[in-house]
């Protein structure tokens, strides 16, 4: 699913304006990225977590000539999923969302 598959689905689903549900999409992303930025992790009951993982510098190789190259410290994303989440991806049937199977609450039509 890329970024305009979500915000599609997301105004689908809510019955709202495209533009509305790119706003929602990507001001969700953007209080995501400021949160593992500052070092805080982010917890989404039955889906994963994201949190932010220290690598240590390295000496790596070169795959084409073999050298050795130095390989800076640096901090990579790491997402967890919850245990809900493998579970319905392994055994759920297709079409069947998170929220379907954790009686989340049902989209409603916008008021305009």
């Amino acid at each position: 699913m890329t970024r305009a598959n979500l915000i599609e689905e997301v105004s689908h689903n809510l019955q709202i304006t495209r533009k509305e549900s790119e706003i929602i999409v990507e001001a969700i992303f953007e209080s995501m990225v400021r949160s593992l930025r500052a070092g805080d992790k982010i917890e989404i009951r039955g889906f994963g977590s994201f949190r932010v993982r220290d690598r240590r510098g390295r000496i790596g190789r070169n795959p084409k000539t073999g050298e050795q190259v130095t390989v800076q410290a640096r901090r990579v994303p790491y997402f967890k999923p919850a245990k809900e989440l493998r579970d319905l991806v392994n055994h759920a049937t297709p079409g069947a969302g998170l929220a379907a199977s954790a009686g989340a609450l049902e989209s409603k039509p916008a008021v305009s």
